[in-house]
């Protein structure tokens, strides 16, 4: 049987996030082909394993239920990713692993430092690839590249938070030209945290700042005007790709806020058998299929394997849309390269459901391994015998 590490929690502001959307997984994943391996990466950044990992309640009162959970280290030994006990005088192998499932939300995580760890232990990750996760993550460089292959985004002002501090005038007269409202964002975080919209140059100012308490990059949006909000999945690799459903999103303020979609209000129900998670992360209303016409929903479909391709992603996607209603302008707000509930709720009302999801992107992962591994990734080089210390390469060698 496969044994599949799933990774959650992390350093993060979207740590609990990460939490909820990982538990959900994990309850989806067919256990009848798969091992289900739990592996919590605290906010101090250590990591621990053990089947206390999959109950919420273990999560409420942490502290107290570490007796019940094992801190480890993972490691490669021969052909084998070993989790190890690292407390007690000798390091101990208590599991392997055989796959890396990550379930995380936010800066270092979801950015591609977690995957990029695991890549370099030689395993096989479900999930964007290290650059499509780092491009997901920046919200700048996302709209750069974006923009390099003529797909539309929000106009916007970048800046880093010394910059404001040196130059804070001209900053705000630049960003005036976008005109009010605008939407002020941490330029590397999620899940709507420190995001605000500013109407005038007192709110503008008070909108940075707290921007500036999360993140030291900040971007500032124009405001798209008769907004409709739109969500597309996309699952697959570089070989294939398939689109969910798209979902036309419920707008409870100007922009759907933390509070929104995650701490209530909404209509999720539970998932059937287990009345703790909610149908998915977001608590947000939705209404899918979104009522849209039939040539916009051609053109969103073709834009989220666009994105998908140029930014290089695998794994499963949503891509966020937002759409002047009067002038059917549609613009790529961003990409959530690991989506809170994977985005199942998408795929389910075209009858994929969540386990069969799961399943999915796991074969993917490993199929994409095994394409790698065929792949040259050394050549026979005499380069070393021919360096001679201090003195580098020898002369008349190139």
């Amino acid at each position: 049987m496969i044994k599949v590490g799933v990774f959650f929690g992390g350093d993060s502001v979207e740590h609990e996030v990460s939490i909820i959307s990982a538990l959900q997984a994990m309850e989806n994943i067919d256990e009848e082909k798969y091992e289900i391996i739990p592996i919590y990466i605290s906010k101090d950044r250590h990591f621990y394993t053990g089947n206390a990992l999959r109950d919420m309640e273990t999560f409420k009162y942490f502290d107290s239920m570490k007796k019940y959970v094992k801190e480890i280290t993972i490691c490669r030994k021969g052909k084998d990713i070993v989790l190890q006990k690292i407390k007690g005088l000798f390091g101990r192998s208590i599991n392997t692993i055989d796959v890396a499932f990550p379930v995380v939300h936010g800066k270092g995580v979801e950015d591609g430092s977690l995957s990029g760890y695991l890549e370099t232990l030689g395993l096989p990750v479900v999930g964007p690839s290290v650059l499509g996760a780092a491009l997901g993550q920046d919200k700048v460089v996302l709209k750069q590249v974006l923009e390099a292959n003529n797909i539309k985004t929000p106009k916007y002002i970048w800046f880093y938070d010394y910059e404001y501090a040196l130059n804070k005038d001209e900053i705000i007269k630049q960003i005036e030209t976008l005109n009010y409202p605008v939407i002020v964002k941490p330029a590397n975080l999620g899940s709507t945290i420190g995001i605000g919209v500013a109407h005038n140059e007192e709110e503008l100012k008070a909108k940075i700042d707290e921007a500036i308490e999360y993140e030291k990059k900040i971007i500032v949006e124009e405001m798209i005007p008769n907004l409709l909000e739109l969500n597309c999945a996309v699952c697959g690799n570089y070989e294939y790709s398939e689109t969910s459903l798209i979902a036309e999103m419920k707008m409870k303020h100007e922009l759907l806020t933390f509070e929104d979609k995650y701490l209530g209000g909404g209509k999720g129900k539970g998932i059937k058998g287990s009345p703790k998670m909610p149908n998915s992360m977001s608590t947000s209303e939705f209404e899918i299929p979104a009522k849209i016409s039939e040539d916009m929903e051609k053109q969103i479909y073709k834009i989220s394997k666009q994105v998908f391709k140029v930014l290089n992603l695998k794994g499963v996607c949503r891509i966020d849309y937002l759409v002047n209603k009067k002038t059917n302008e549609i613009y790529v707000n961003e990409p959530n390269t690991i989506p809170g509930s994977l985005a199942f709720y998408l795929y389910k009302p075209k009858g994929k459901d969540y386990k069969t999801l799961t399943d999915e992107i796991i074969k993917s992962a490993i199929k994409d391994y095994k394409n790698e591994k065929r792949k040259t990734s050394s050549f026979t080089s005499n380069i070393l015998s021919e360096y001679n210390g201090s003195q580098g390469i020898k002369k008349g060698v190139k």
